[in-house]
């Protein structure tokens, strides 16, 4: 066949393919907001417009050029981002835009099975093969030397840039969920990070890790999590920023913003972002039933709307919104997150007015056939998806999306629907900046595991450790003391949480190198003895626990939960008890550990006992007869030497508990913005020696109490606050009128020390309200550093939204009446005030 004909063929197959999108239609032919409700009422879910040009105005055998020989629109980067979308989309075939909507693999065209090899080469017809189908993004999350890495994404980035007819860029994806993996720099996991309760640090913590994954060449992690912690079995629960809807709104504003901070070098005017950050699980993942992974999740419209859905406005659809959002596996309310056109498009997109692209978990659209049971075929998976809001999906299942084309030649989905869907993931690519420039920056080794970021880190340590318990003045140990016993199945291992590779452990200090170097310079002698295995009930290495107490002037002991890297998280015969797809039935000690506590405290030295975990740990007996009792969630390179200057205070403990820590499994759950009515008077319980005392008032248990050990917002420090003048101004406010929560704080100890100041309104409380409302929850909160005697005043905001309950009518309203205002924690009252809404 001549070269001619085979030209004439290719003409008419793409001139048929625009024809299905360039015929006149009225959903084209208005400009409208880019996305705004359907308004063609003969659909019962309609695409909704886009306002692209209709006219041939390229050469179909060159469409990256124009007819009049001048640049097009797309290709000028002072150009509106509006306008370089509604100019390329018209150019790209059918299967291009599919490409768009698909993820891509580095494995398509690099060898990666052995992390340590640094080969620099690639198999070309792999690289034509992956990106041809699968192009609007490459997953490269993973582990291999820098210079590999780099080299990859510049063969895949060059190759779609000058080798493709259209040269649009992918945008590089990888995991930063504390810290960007390979070799980046390791932070405390998300719990930790939002015990800090210091929303400015982790935004500069985040830019670091923004300033990593840029520097490599990636343009997207799958970061943060803003699901909340109120299903502790859950595994997950470590990747949260805590139970709380506004704390988690705030930390993940802070890490969104940080993530997505400047631009990257020699790119347009209009970009806005380096990286995009990726908010998920879009929405209500982290309450399935059972506390089991992707089981579904039951509620209703009020509680998504009062609880789940608040942190993702907060953090991602904003004045400056996240560049990308991460469905849920789960389903709410019998309806699979993945295809919910509630969640994805009333209101994400028409509500919210979100901009940019949503894309799948790993294999979620399958689920539809395989788990959810709402589809039987790849093709109605695909459809689906696509038509309820969907519009990226993921690596690890079938690639349903390669069913589209067929199915928009058949009829059965609408070509706007494709159009729609690329149209945002275009839209991110240009506020990305990668048309001009979407190659790892040449200076990147300048940028990875620098000074700076490690001083942040260190101080990102310090102000996660929440101190739970401190009877008598225990802590902080004097370097003055003769000896200490180190015990316990934490001391001497690193314990990250999940998304990290293994190499990450390398550049850590375990517990037992940290305080072996806080006190070298001092005589203070470590007597060390692991007690027992973290996965064992074997209690032979017990005896010598003990008698390294029994040597020692105060014992430190040091147990929890553990997780574990992303190759054995998932390998068969390995162990773990928290983690994606780690559920567990029971919060307590697993194994001898309670029994190696209980043996060292009845040695009678002074008993400290550090929770190294990625969630609560229900032990009411450690409560009962610990001398102190600290948190530390899973902490980051340093935190083996921030535990150790916590305890003998080189370092004062700021952190407050983002999570809630109940008595048992059994009492939960535990979260303090329960609605009104969830909480007893008088529990029962089982005393020390056995006897059976039974509560007997309305809703309490006969045994037990659902008021935690510890509640949310928990947290001593080595000094002591005070609180007075407090203001609340105006006290009498409209509707629609913000207010200020003023007061001043107090250090009334002998030590410098960082204090969490909490203003809720009764934390707030809706005194009287038309329906059932939280008890209290968190309007605002702010960190300040106070040195001894010293004070400060500090004013917080109330925006008037946060006082907005979903209505009978199922709408928000502030709804006049009196709130309750109380400074404090979730279960302490400092000072308390009254706010009134006319």
């Amino acid at each position: 066949m001549s070269f001619c004909v085979i030209t004439a063929i290719r003409l008419l197959l793409y001139l048929s393919v625009f024809c299905l999108f360039l015929a006149p239609s009225s959903a084209y032919a208005h400009a409208r907001p880019w996305w705004s409700p359907n308004l063609d009422a003969t659909a019962a879910h309609g695409p909704l417009p886009l306002d692209v040009r209709t006219d041939l105005h390229f050469p179909l055998h060159a469409r990256g050029t124009n007819n009049d020989g001048s640049l097009p629109i797309y290709k000028d980067p002072n150009a509106p981002i509006e306008n370089r979308v509604n100019d390329l989309l018209p150019r790209m075939t059918l299967e291009e835009k599919i490409a768009q909507l698909i993820q891509g693999d580095l494995d398509g065209w690099m060898n990666l099975t052995d992390p340590n090899d640094d080969t620099l080469t690639y198999n070309a017809t792999g690289l034509v093969t992956e990106l041809t189908s699968k192009a609007g993004a490459i997953w490269g999350g993973y582990l291999m030397p820098w210079d590999k890495w780099v080299y990859g994404i510049t063969i895949g980035q060059r190759y779609l840039i000058e080798n493709t007819t259209l040269g649009i860029p992918a945008i590089v994806q990888s995991e930063a969920l504390h810290g960007f993996t390979n070799n980046g720099t390791t932070w405390p996991s998300p719990i930790g990070l939002a015990a800090s309760f210091n929303a400015p640090l982790l935004h500069a913590a985040a830019a670091t890790i923004g300033t990593e994954a840029a520097a490599l060449g990636f343009s997207q992690v799958f970061a943060p999590v803003l699901d909340l912690s109120r299903e502790l079995r859950w595994g997950r629960v470590e990747e949260n920023y805590g139970e709380d809807p506004f704390l988690t709104g705030e930390m993940g504003l802070a890490y969104v913003s940080g993530i997505q901070e400047g631009t990257r070098p020699n790119t347009s005017a209009t970009a806005v972002a380096r990286v995009a950050a990726t908010c998920k699980h879009f929405a209500a993942y982290g309450s399935p039933q059972g506390g089991l992974n992707i089981a579904p999740v039951a509620g209703g419209e009020r509680e998504l709307r009062t609880y789940y859905l608040r942190p993702f406005e907060r953090a991602c659809a904003g004045v400056e919104p996240t560049l990308s959002l991460m469905s849920a596996y789960a389903s709410y309310d019998g309806v699979p997150s993945v295809a919910n056109y509630h969640l994805l498009t009333e209101i994400l997109r028409e509500e919210w007015g979100y901009p940019y692209f949503v894309t799948t978990d790993a294999g979620s659209v399958d689920l539809l056939i395989s788990t959810h049971g709402t589809c039987a075929t790849r093709e109605c998976a695909a459809k689906d998806a696509l038509e309820n809001g969907l519009q990226m999906e993921m690596g690890g299942g079938s690639y349903t999306y390669l069913t589209l084309p067929d199915q928009v030649a058949a009829g059965t989905v609408d070509m706007r629907y494709v159009d729609l869907a690329v149209a945002t993931v275009l839209r991110t690519k240009f506020a990305l900046g990668l048309f001009e420039n979407p190659y790892p920056y040449e200076d990147y080794l300048s940028m990875l595991r620098t000074p700076a970021t490690r001083e942040l880190l260190h101080q990102m340590e310090q102000e996660q450790i929440v101190l739970l318990q401190n009877n008598n003045s225990t802590l902080p140990l004097s370097k003055n003391i003769g000896s200490i016993a180190l015990i316990g199945p934490q001391v001497n291992r690193v314990t990250l949480g999940d998304y990290v590779f293994h190499n990450a452990t390398l550049n850590c200090l375990t517990p037992l190198q940290g305080f072996t170097e806080l006190l070298a310079s001092t005589y203070v002698r470590i007597n060390f003895a692991q007690g027992c295995e973290l996965w064992s009930n074997d209690e032979s290495q017990i005896p010598a626990a003990v008698a390294a107490a029994e040597a020692s002037d105060a014992a430190i002991v040091m147990v929890g939960t553990w997780s574990l890297d992303q190759t054995l998280l998932w390998e068969p015969g390995t162990n773990a008890t928290t983690g994606e797809h780690v559920d567990l039935s029971s919060l307590a000690l697993v194994g001898a550990q309670l029994s190696l506590v209980q043996a060292v405290q009845a040695v009678g030295k002074p008993t400290i006992v550090i929770f190294v975990s990625g969630k609560p740990v229900a032990e009411p007996w450690i409560q009962d007869n610990a001398d102190a009792v600290v948190q530390q969630f899973y902490y980051g390179e340093l935190g083996g030497l921030a535990i150790a200057e916590i305890i003998f205070g080189d370092a004062n403990p700021s952190g407050k508990l983002p999570v809630s820590f109940p008595h048992s499994v059994g009492t939960t759950p535990a979260f303090y913005n329960y609605l009104k009515g969830g909480r007893p008077i008088d529990p029962g319980y089982v005393a020390p020696n056995g006897t059976l005392v039974f509560g007997h008032q309305v809703r309490e248990y006969v045994l037990d109490t659902p008021v935690p050990m510890w509640s949310f917002g928990h947290g001593l420090s080595y000094t002591t606050f005070n609180y007075t003048n407090l203001l609340v101004y105006p006290s009498t406010i409209g509707a629609n009128d913000d207010f200020n929560v003023t007061v001043t704080v107090h250090n009334t100890g002998t030590v410098d020390g960082k204090e969490v100041v909490q203003a809720s309104l009764i934390y707030l409380t809706d005194v009287v309200s038309s329906v059932v409302t939280p008890n209290q929850f968190l309007a605002g909160f702010q960190k300040v550093f106070i040195p001894a005697g010293g004070s400060e005043t500090v004013t917080i905001q109330i925006n008037s939204t946060q006082l907005a309950l979903w209505s009978l009518d199922n709408t928000w309203v502030v709804e006049p009446g009196d709130f309750a205002v109380k400074v404090g924690t979730s279960d302490t009252t400092y000072l308390n005030a009254t706010m009134t809404v006319q």
